[in-house]
């Protein structure tokens, strides 16, 4: 942020997909932006976007997480929102031309979580039993510990998904904690699933702000929504992601820590099924946080991880 002085906006337009999550973020925006600046009137426009319109197929088969930003960033350009909300998590590696990240939002717990209405944890699910997840990281690290157990895919949003589980298509489905804590659903969290057992996925748990590149009047407007730490870890999250062209139809994930100056980060990569697997983990400095991601992508390419993604692409 430079020295000028930020000049207060007047109006400011969010754009949001409607789903019950995305709009409480929206919220959260908002309100912290209205506290920021009193007098500009924060407005929130909702939108349903083509990945919210397809359920009956899994993410990975039909185009991937961009699914979820495309009709933003079309508010974006035309003008009828100044910037947008999203999920980091998915949000693609590759920015599109034309548009920017300008600030990651504090993360909330980023560790995936255990939902159930029969039991506590992923061990105590009977050989058989179904366990529903959209996510092939999650998958790939289900079935690596729990080959007996059998995964089906499950789609929609946070309560069509939680409604499934409550009418028995499923003994167990598998959501991000952070989701379930900001709707206050935190009671229906049997276990919270340490990064050791699931590595979460790229950025997940925190939030993003994506603005069309030439709106530099809107950088230093939205810079005090910036959270270092976070912006730092999922940086090396998505250098890491981004190396290995990491999408929802591969396999992976990253999570990363920050200690004084020193971000460690661990990732995957995966079969779909599990069976082959390759995990390490690296540190370095913070300030250098993506060049850290992209180490330790390639240190797993040097291990093999690009004949398990070149297997992937062959079966696609």
């Amino acid at each position: 942020m430079n020295n000028t002085q930020v000049v207060n906006p007047k109006k400011l337009v969010i754009a949001s997909r409607e789903s019950a999550l995305a709009m409480w973020q929206a919220k959260h925006i908002q309100a912290r932006l209205q506290s920021l600046y009193p007098a500009c009137d924060v407005q929130i426009l909702g939108m349903t976007t083509t990945g919210d319109q397809i359920l009956d197929k899994p993410l990975a088969s039909i185009g991937g997480k961009g699914l979820f930003i495309k009709e933003l960033e079309n508010a974006l350009l035309d003008g009828r929102a100044d910037f947008a909300v999203h999920s980091m998590k998915d949000v693609p590696m590759n920015m599109p031309e034309g548009f920017a990240l300008v600030a990651t939002v504090e993360r909330e717990n980023p560790h995936d979580a255990f939902v159930s209405n029969d039991y506590d944890s992923l061990a105590d699910l009977p050989a058989g039993s179904i366990v529903g997840t959209s996510s092939l990281r999650r998958q790939s690290q289900i079935q690596a510990r729990f080959p007996h157990l059998k995964i089906e895919s499950l789609r929609g949003n946070v309560q069509t998904r939680l409604r499934k589980l409550d009418e028995g298509q499923y003994a167990a489905i598998i959501l991000a904690a952070a989701g379930l804590i900001r709707l206050e659903l935190n009671d229906r969290i049997r276990n919270i699933i340490s990064a050791d057992d699931s590595i979460p996925a790229v950025g997940q748990g925190a939030l993003g702000i994506e603005i069309k590149s030439d709106r530099t009047d809107l950088i230093d407007v939205l810079a005090p929504l910036n959270h270092t730490e976070t912006e730092q870890c999922v940086e090396a999250e998505r250098g890491f992601s981004r190396t290995l062209a990491g999408s929802c139809t591969v396999p992976l994930g990253a999570y990363a820590t920050k200690q004084e100056n020193t971000i460690s980060i661990t990732g995957f990569v995966a079969s779909v099924d599990g069976k082959q697997m390759l995990r390490e983990t690296m540190a370095g400095d913070a300030n250098d946080a993506e060049s850290i991601g992209k180490a330790l992508a390639n240190k797993l390419i040097s291990l093999g991880a690009d004949k398990i993604l070149a297997e992937l692409d062959g079966v696609k």
